[in-house]
């Protein structure tokens, strides 16, 4: 038994050991800042933005956050927009943006319905893990496997962190603007829409889903703006 304990310490050294050679050896390839692509800063703007609508979120400026998250996601499709026109797509600029997905549609997801839907701390509590966690999960694939192809077109293989931020959106302006909706159905509706980011579903990239999103966009911008003047 002893024998047995020793050796799975010495794997999990030796596993620690290999990652510190892969990670020493990376950083010998240059400055991490100085490997950024035009691409790469586009994905650092749409975190900027979403780290202002956390910070709004804390103030209590729901509609405000939700504009600035809105900015984050301009800049996330810019990037990628960037990307494929210069040839700079890679693995690690893939990486790059999956970390700064978390922020942009996960974490601005948890804290919208934290502050504005949760009818008690507990369905808070659960609402926003199972978002990061399945959400997490998505990305880590996405990053590991890249998109999905066969002959019509390349896809997303599960639902994305882009349709669940969607999701916790449209709970929001519902519950806003539709008296019988509340909390506890908003927050069961993204519980069964979360597991879909990590099943077989193929989100296919197409002009008009492209077009859909940025009309949902431009909607969501308008309510929210309506919501703060008082209009609805």
């Amino acid at each position: 038994m002893m024998d047995e304990g020793l050796s799975t310490i010495r794997g999990v050294i030796d596993g620690l050991d290999g990652r510190a050679t892969r990670i020493i050896g990376s950083s010998r390839e240059g400055n991490m800042v100085g490997r950024l692509g035009g691409a790469d800063w586009l994905s650092l703007g749409a975190l900027f933005w979403a780290w202002v609508g956390g910070v709004l979120f804390l103030r209590g400026e729901p509609n405000w956050a939700i504009l600035a998250v809105l900015g984050g996601f301009v800049f996330d499709k810019l990037d990628g927009f960037y990307a494929r026109r210069t040839g700079q797509a890679s693995q690690f600029g893939r990486g790059i943006d999956s970390f700064i997905d978390v922020f942009v549609y996960l974490v601005s997801a948890a804290l919208l319905y934290h502050f504005t839907m949760a009818p008690h701390p507990v369905a808070s509590v659960v609402v926003g893990f199972v978002v990061l966690m399945f959400g997490g999960l998505r990305l880590v694939r996405h990053t590991a496997e890249g998109f999905g192809d066969d002959d019509e077109a390349s896809y997303y293989v599960g639902t994305t962190v882009v349709h669940t931020h969607i999701v916790v959106l449209a709970n929001y302006f519902l519950i806003t603007l539709v008296a019988p909706w509340n909390g506890w159905l908003a927050g069961l509706s993204i519980l069964l829409a979360c597991p879909l980011m990590t099943s077989e579903y193929r989100a296919y990239k197409t002009d008009v889903g492209h077009w859909l999103v940025a009309g949902f966009g431009a909607l969501a911008l308008a309510l929210s703006l309506a919501i703060e003047f008082g209009a609805l």
